[in-house]
């Protein structure tokens, strides 16, 4: 079976403190990047280091257990993370506004309603870097508005690595661009520079 390299032999290093904006189409494999840099997936050969400390993918589920409830979610992970168990919980109960459904196991949960709690789990963590995938940011509308408000609180003391295949969305979050193309990724020293890049393929 032919095999399909998503990322060919990748190498960038990504600068503390910037903002840095991801464009690619769709199956250029930004979501996958975004996974390998977060620790989510592992890279078939080669290594990510990080110096800072970085965000899974924003609401991506794959650390919750489906056996344990949302208030033991979340208390798991306050403890792997260093966090206080009870201020993550408190934190996360009320971002989610899941009522009784946070004592109930995951298992029993829409799709939406896990995706609160991956959101409300991304921001109870105070991280210096956070990994946003444009597509998992859903929701309902006045959810949405709660999350998109957090995460820019968030982000007066952190940066991003966002990836999207939408280059307004990029503009309002970042200030450096790069693109992922035939499973190549390309920095470029201005965002100006990679959205020019990025119109080219579109075209």
């Amino acid at each position: 079976m032919e095999s399909n390299h998503v990322l060919d032999d990748v190498s960038a290093t990504f600068p503390t403190g910037v903002s840095v904006g991801i464009l690619g189409l769709n199956g250029a494999g930004k979501s996958t990047l975004l996974r390998v840099i977060g620790g989510a997936e592992p890279p078939d050969r080669g290594s990510v280091y990080k110096d800072v400390r970085v965000s899974w993918p924003i609401a991506f589920g794959g650390g919750l257990h489906a056996s344990l409830t949302g208030r033991e979610n979340t208390r798991f992970i306050a403890r792997v993370y260093g966090e206080s168990p009870a201020k993550f919980e408190r934190f996360a109960e009320e971002f989610t506004e899941l009522g009784r459904y946070f004592d109930m196991p995951l298992r029993t949960y829409s799709t939406g309603m896990r995706s609160r709690l991956a959101f409300a789990a991304s921001m109870a963590c105070n991280f210096d870097c956070y990994l946003v995938d444009e597509v998992t940011a859903t929701g309902d509308k006045r959810f949405s508005s709660r999350y998109r408000q957090a995460f820019k609180e968030r982000l007066k003391a952190a940066s991003i690595i966002m990836v999207s295949h939408n280059s307004q969305t990029i503009r309002q979050f970042c200030t450096v661009g790069a693109i992922i193309h035939g499973g190549k990724l390309k920095m470029f020293g201005t965002l100006d520079q990679a959205l020019a890049a990025y119109n080219q393929i579109t075209m």
